[in-house]
């Protein structure tokens, strides 16, 4: 087992560091900070992060097949091009509910972006209850509603083979599995496939490795853990030096790299203090397992 390493690579502060996803043709990791409404790539070559303000909170990003990247964005679906850094809406959600924001997102095997909304927080993980919903947006600009009466929509992503999705609501401290229909990106037959336990935090940002066992960052509990989706089983756990994880995903050369965001919303002096790394994004190597490359929006 080679050994494990933690890097602070990105040391700017934000505020919720969230959505990382690597982006292999720049060779960059793209991230948003959700209320610090930007969207940034960090090049790990020069080490320069480029940022695109947007005006409202950002959930999540994706890589879009046409070029650019489509956004979750306040309660709207976006696409973003980077060179006039410029929003375009694609779709509204959400329009009976202005106190919701889009959360985490991503895209599904066959180029269908699920992204999910929340109340806007009160403050860190408290929110107004059962106001979010799961959404996926088509290629085509359609909208689906998947389910409603979610507290904080969270990490997904869908097992190897294409016939599970793997979900989190935060607040349920749950993550769930449905039944996947990747030809009509339906979900079904929802269960629990693993809860955390009481020193495991809130579970957040979720990603799957080349075994398809799952990573979840724990929010407030600083540490990501690897999931075993067939025994329901926690396998490994691997810990930070700040506290408010939020996110995880893998890249780099071959996707052996795991790339973990962060949070300071929520800490106050003496927090900040104690975990001046809050905020930053970090690498973890020497995991000794691959990830898989993120699919591109189809539209």
């Amino acid at each position: 087992m080679s050994s494990i390493k933690i890097e602070h690579v990105v040391h700017e502060k934000y505020r919720i560091g969230e959505s990382p996803v690597w982006e292999e043709k720049e060779g960059a990791l793209l991230y948003v900070d959700i209320t610090g409404q930007k969207v940034c790539r960090w090049n790990p070559q020069t080490n320069q992060v480029q940022s695109i303000a947007v005006d409202a909170p950002i959930g999540s990003l994706a890589l879009r097949k046409s070029g650019g990247y489509v956004v979750a964005v306040g309660r709207r679906f976006g696409s973003l091009s980077w060179e006039d850094h410029s929003v375009t809406t694609l779709a509204n959600i959400d329009e009976d509910k202005p106190n919701n924001r889009f959360n985490d997102g991503k895209v599904d095997p066959l180029g269908r972006f699920f992204a999910g909304t929340m109340s806007q927080e009160i403050r860190p993980a408290v929110v107004e209850r059962n106001q979010g919903s799961l959404y996926t947006l088509f290629p085509d600009h359609s909208v689906v509603k998947n389910f409603d009466q979610v507290d904080i929509s969270n990490g997904l992503d869908w097992s190897l083979d294409h016939k599970t999705f793997f979900y989190i609501d935060s607040l349920s401290y749950n993550v769930d599995a449905f039944d996947y229909d990747v030809t009509t990106a339906q979900i079904s037959n929802r269960r629990h496939m693993y809860k955390l336990e009481k020193d495991e935090g809130i579970p957040d940002g979720m990603c799957i490795d080349a075994e398809g066992k799952l990573w979840v960052a724990c929010y407030s509990a600083g540490r990501v853990i690897r999931l075993d989706p067939e025994t329901g089983k926690r396998i490994q756990t691997v810990k930070l030096p700040v506290d408010k994880t939020t996110s995880c995903c893998f890249g780099g050369k071959d996707y052996t790299e795991m790339y973990v965001t962060s949070a300071t919303d929520g800490m106050d002096e003496a927090m900040r203090a104690r975990q001046p790394q809050s905020g930053g994004i970090f690498k973890i190597t020497g995991l000794g397992v691959k990830g898989i490359p993120p699919y591109s929006f189809a539209g």
